[in-house]
């Protein structure tokens, strides 16, 4: 169950990274790294994710369901 919300919450902020940067991008000022900043860290994130589910697949944590 914590495995779940902490993969729900880490979509949350995955999701909130992605907004972050496209409000910085919309805005007037010409202050590219700031986006960058933000699109990195949500790459960064979304690989965590991925390399935390299939760690947890691999140990049993999240059964094969089909």
């Amino acid at each position: 169950m914590i495995g779940k919300l902490l993969a729900v919450l880490l979509l949350l902020i995955i999701l909130g990274s992605l907004f972050t940067a496209l409000y910085r991008l919309t805005q007037k000022k010409d202050d590219s790294a700031s986006v960058v900043k933000a699109l990195t860290l949500r790459v960064a994130l979304s690989i965590g994710l991925f390399l935390a589910l299939f760690a947890n697949y691999y140990f049993g944590l999240i059964p094969l369901r089909g």
